[in-house]
């Protein structure tokens, strides 16, 4: 039998630790065969991004008809997106297949530098996380879209109403930047009847770059095999967990979680 297909949308990541390249180690990994639509290229590494350029839309769009059209997707994941033309676009391709989608609405990179522009953030609350199974927000970016700063788990059952409230099937809301010193890192899965509080170990890893994309495109691959969506995303808390605990330094600055950790 052939392997689950699901595709990408994202921006490329040079060193090799989020974006595009996180995205395909983790398909890789979990079972199922990943391909790429490339919407920008950046110049990054353990210190940060040293630069962002956007593709065109005329090519994010020839990207996605060629392996939609031709080959098929069973799920697809949206990361980086860049500007308001482009998440325009990929809301628009979205519309054409009926594959789950899980959108991660990144806007910062783990070193704080943006990857999407001010102008953008009205177009993905209003175009992009309507079409959304799963929508997978950490909390600067629920501060982004929604103007909700999450200190607790009460916060965390708020910001899960206000993106729903743009649209998306599901929201996952990530604990991860939660201020305080905690043993445990709490997510919330809802999609405003039923809850799922995921709890997992905190490791003390610095490393932990890519942990968005690897996540978002573990619950792709989970939704592509066929589960529905809080076993995904229970499969793939468990796998970014173990891919965080083996974080390993690059660099001189913060190192990437290890996407072959069940393999090492």
């Amino acid at each position: 039998m052939n392997p689950p297909l699901v595709l990408t949308v994202a921006g490329s990541d040079s060193g090799g630790g989020a974006g595009i390249q996180a995205d395909l180690k983790t398909m890789l990994a979990l079972g199922v065969h990943g391909m790429s639509v490339v919407t920008a290229v950046t110049a990054q590494n353990s210190r940060g991004v040293q630069g962002v350029w956007e593709l065109p839309v005329e090519a994010v769009r020839a990207q996605f008809r060629a392996v939609v059209d031709d080959i098929g997707v069973q799920a697809v994941k949206t990361g980086m997106l860049a500007s308001a033309p482009l998440v325009e676009t990929v809301a628009e391709l979205l519309a054409s297949v009926e594959a789950p989608v899980v959108v991660d609405p990144v806007g910062v990179s783990k070193h704080g530098d943006p990857l999407l522009a001010e102008a953008a953030l009205d177009s993905v609350r209003t175009k992009l996380l309507p079409a959304a199974t799963v929508a997978t927000p950490n909390l600067d970016e629920v501060t982004q879209l929604t103007g909700l700063v999450v200190e607790d788990e009460a916060g965390m059952r708020r910001a899960a109403e206000a993106i729903l409230a743009y649209g998306p099937r599901w929201a996952l809301i990530k604990g991860g930047h939660l201020p305080g010193d905690f043993d445990e890192v709490v997510d919330l899965l809802t999609d405003g009847t039923e809850e799922h509080w995921l709890y997992a170990p905190r490791y003390d890893n610095r490393h932990t770059h890519g942990t968005g994309c690897t996540l978002a495109s573990a619950v792709a691959s989970g939704l592509a095999r066929g589960l529905a969506v809080p076993e995904a995303v229970r499969e793939a808390k468990a796998y970014v967990t173990g891919a965080i605990a083996a974080g390993f330094a690059l660099g001189s600055g913060i190192g990437p979680v290890d996407h072959g950790w069940r393999t090492r």
